[in-house]
């Protein structure tokens, strides 16, 4: 409400002019005349008890001495007058244009017409069949509910038949003559308003708009249709680039139908020679409606073996008998054309899985993706909830030839369908991510969000929802294959599928509690059969905290490598990481069960027993050789130190704690498109291990103390390093500059050793007896020239 304004007047004017501020009054008493000097106010004078002015109306009132002016907010503002109510008008549409956009634009594949034509054939024979239960006499004689299609290769048609509830006249201008009206749609509103709609209905249609999909074959459609709740048959004919119909009651009596309706489209030319082949229509109803609930008949030509008596000729010479010529029967195939069952294979996912043999999920597998091999294993679920479908998925028995096919997440190997209707299988990533694209299998739902075109899925929400629940019933199915008795199923499922579950831990970090138990690898305490990270933390010591791994690119290589000599010495296990996408896997894994991963291959290895006294002593003694080595090496090592991890090796060249390994670096410069810029960044520092308990090595160190400026102490040192460069897995930037380095020491070693023929040949004529003399007096055995300096004395 308005505040109200409330004002004392008295008849001292020297109150007035005490608040100058304030409004100003005066009042006589001699004629009861009401003066005012107010700025809102005009000056008036008046005798009743109210008055009206500038909009607002005033009321006086006397208490005792005092006259009291009151301002009612009731009158402070006209009403409103009430606006002027305009024209309705009702939205108007080009006919043509908005088929044309429906049939140009709504449909991204001209094969959906007969799926969508199947679909409400379907759908007539699902109404029939639920108003039968309460009418029987709508079944009448008109035989049993099946759909037939019949292609004309000659005449350019498809004839599409169903016995199903067919349609009055008022529901052909209705259903047909009303674009965008679903005839199912409305059956199912009147179905819910009266309670009758059952949890598990079979309709499909619900946007009005698939009938109209014929236009994108057909240039010309004719629909004859005859319901049970009419005597007549009538005609509703269209032309594709016009904007009417026409509906005649049917007056041919050779094309009266019984019940249902019959459909024939007249093909465009270009359409022609493809829609009309019956292997064409063939191919699509077991495409698109294979698990549709009717029995789908097409026409197709057949062949049969038939035996038929032929006159045999007489040969040259002989009589024709008096009988006539011999008759012989002979085998002879004979084309004709006949009805066959499009649909044989039925939904299993459908029925309950107690209901299913094993036999039957393999036989269904095999249909359905023209496999060979059974499948490794299956699943077979119901989810509820937000989101309701039925699903079977499958692990094929074998990964495809071409890898590629697999990390594609185009690989067509996710059916969807919508009430046993084939929606797509072109999801990219959508339903499974790409590691799991091998999975195989069929996603039915009643309720899915599908544009009109009934080919994408339309919100994104319910499909990572779907997406959730299928990988991780996959991880279940892939789970309990791990698990069984059977463990010949789950070798067989990594060495097809393995590199692909590895590429889930570097992709999906969410689901990687999922994911490391299934992993397998060989190890140093089992190089023949793969074993499980859970195998391995079991297997562990007391004392040890870590998982330790090697990435190499061979198990030959892994074995033999010089990293492992001092863990092998305690018993401490080691896993062997061959395939190229092992050693990232583990890296984006980084613990299984609160223990870390650890490269032994990189700098910082600690084994937990280490003696602190000792390693000091022996760095202590060692470090003059290290500086001094590190001298020779100049920026091919950041530093030079005792090795931890050695006991028959003399050195070892480990990589910086967060560079590449050697085994990466060899990945990366494998790289077709490798960035080279980044190698030598990424390449990281690498660290020169020595072994003190060496021979090799305690000569060293009594080297660079004696004579650290000898020329062979530092050919030593280059050709030490080069050799650990290559035993640790790094590949040398000059292999050539290697050989030489070793063909000199090989020289030196062998110098003279056992006598050089060039040499025996200079010397024999000059004297051959003195020559003949020697060796038959002196004879030398290879132990009596050994010397200390001998390299190749043990």
């Amino acid at each position: 409400m308005a505040p109200v304004l409330s004002r004392s007047v008295t008849a001292a004017s020297s109150v007035a002019s005490s608040h100058p501020h304030s409004s100003s009054f005066s009042l006589k008493n001699n004629n009861k005349a009401f003066h005012s000097r107010n700025a809102f106010l005009p000056q008036i004078g008046t005798r009743s008890n109210s008055f009206s002015c500038s909009g607002l109306k005033w009321k006086l009132e006397r208490r005792e001495s005092r006259v009291v002016v009151r301002c009612e907010a009731a009158a402070v503002a006209e009403k409103e007058a009430p606006e002027s109510s305009g024209e309705k008008h009702e939205y108007q549409a080009e006919v043509t244009r908005l088929l044309d956009l429906i049939v140009h634009s709504l449909y991204s594949n001209k094969d959906i017409f007969l799926r969508e034509l199947v679909s409400n054939a379907s759908d007539a024979l699902d109404k029939l069949r639920f108003l039968s239960v309460t009418e029987p006499s709508l079944l009448g004689d008109a035989g049993d509910l099946e759909i037939r299609i019949k292609p004309d290769p000659d005449n350019g048609t498809i004839t599409i038949r169903d016995t199903g509830i067919g349609m009055t006249k008022q529901e052909l201008i209705d259903c047909l003559g009303t674009i965008a009206q679903s005839g199912t749609s409305k059956f199912l509103s009147a179905l819910k308003e009266n309670k009758d709609l059952g949890a598990d209905n079979g309709l499909i249609g619900q946007f009005g708009v698939g009938f109209y999909s014929a236009f994108l074959v057909a240039e010309k459609v004719v629909v004859s249709t005859k319901s049970p709740k009419s005597d007549k048959q009538y005609v509703w004919e269209a032309a594709a680039d016009s904007s009417s119909y026409v509906i005649r009651e049917e007056s041919d009596p050779g094309k009266l139908l019984s019940r249902g309706t019959e459909i024939v489209l007249y093909l465009r030319p270009d359409d022609k020679y493809e829609f009309s082949e019956p292997t064409k229509i063939q191919s699509l109803v077991k495409n698109y409606s294979q698990f549709v609930s009717f029995p789908i008949y097409t026409w197709q030509e057949k062949s049969r073996t038939v035996e038929v008596e032929e006159e045999e000729e007489p040969k040259e010479g002989e009589e024709v008998p008096e009988g006539g010529k011999k008759k012989t029967k002979k085998s002879k195939t004979e084309k004709y054309w006949d009805w066959e069952l499009a649909n044989e294979t039925k939904p299993i996912w459908m029925r309950s899985p107690k209901e299913v043999e094993k036999d039957q999920y393999q036989e269904f597998y095999k249909k359905t993706f023209n496999e060979f091999l059974d499948p490794l294993t299956y699943t077979h679920f119901t989810t509820e909830g937000e989101v309701e479908f039925r699903s079977v998925l499958y692990i094929p028995g074998m990964a495809p030839l071409n890898n590629e096919d697999v990390v594609n997440p185009k690989t067509k190997n996710i059916r969807l369908y919508v009430k046993r209707v084939f929606i797509s299988d072109d999801f990219d990533g959508e339903l499974f991510p790409r590691y799991l694209s091998f999975v195989k299998g069929v996603v039915d739902s009643n309720d899915l969000p599908l544009n009109v075109s009934r080919e994408i899925l339309q919100e994104s929400r319910i499909v990572r929802i779907m997406r959730k629940r299928l990988v991780r019933k996959a991880f279940d199915m892939i789970q309990d294959l791990a698990e069984s008795e059977n463990k010949e199923d789950y070798k067989k499922f990594w060495e097809n599928f393995g590199k692909f579950v590895k590429l889930g831990c570097i992709e999906d970090t969410g689901n990687h509690k999922r994911i490391t138990p299934l992993l397998r690898f060989y190890s140093s305490k089992s190089e023949e059969d793969l074993i499980s990270l859970d195998d391995y933390v079991e297997n562990m010591g007391e004392n040890q905290n870590a998982i330790y791994y090697l990435a190499t690119d061979s198990l030959k290589s892994a074995k033999s490598a010089p990293f492992l000599e001092k863990l092998l010495q305690k018993g401490i296990e080691v896993l062997y990481l061959i395939e190229p996408i092992d050693e990232v896997a583990i890296q984006n894994l980084q613990t299984y069960k609160e223990k870390k991963f650890v490269d032994i291959s990189k700098e910082d290895l600690e084994l937990g027993d280490e003696d602190e006294i000792k390693e000091r002593e022996t760095k202590q003694e060692y470090n003059l050789l290290c500086d001094w080595i590190k001298q020779q090496l100049g920026d091919k090592v950041a530093k030079v130190q005792v090795s931890r991890r050695l006991s028959s090796s003399p050195c070892v060249l480990v990589s910086g704690k967060f560079g590449w390994s050697a085994n990466m670096e060899r990945l990366m410069k494998a790289q077709t498109l490798g960035d080279t810029s980044s190698l030598e960044f990424m390449r990281g520092r690498r660290i020169l291990e020595v072994n003190p308990d060496h021979p090799i090595v305690k000569d060293l160190n009594a080297a660079c103390k004696n004579a650290p400026d000898s020329t062979e102490a530092k050919r030593a040192v280059d050709l030490l390093y080069d050799t650990a460069l290559i035993s640790s897995g790094f590949t040398p930037d000059s292999p050539a500059e290697l050989g030489n380095k070793i063909y000199e020491m090989m020289a030196i070693a062998l110098g003279g050793r056992w006598g050089r023929l060039e040499d025996t040949e200079t010397e024999a004529p000059a004297d051959d007896s003195s020559s003949s003399e020697v060796s038959e007096t002196e004879v030398i055995e290879p132990s009596e020239v050994r010397t200390e300096a001998d390299p190749w004395s043990t």
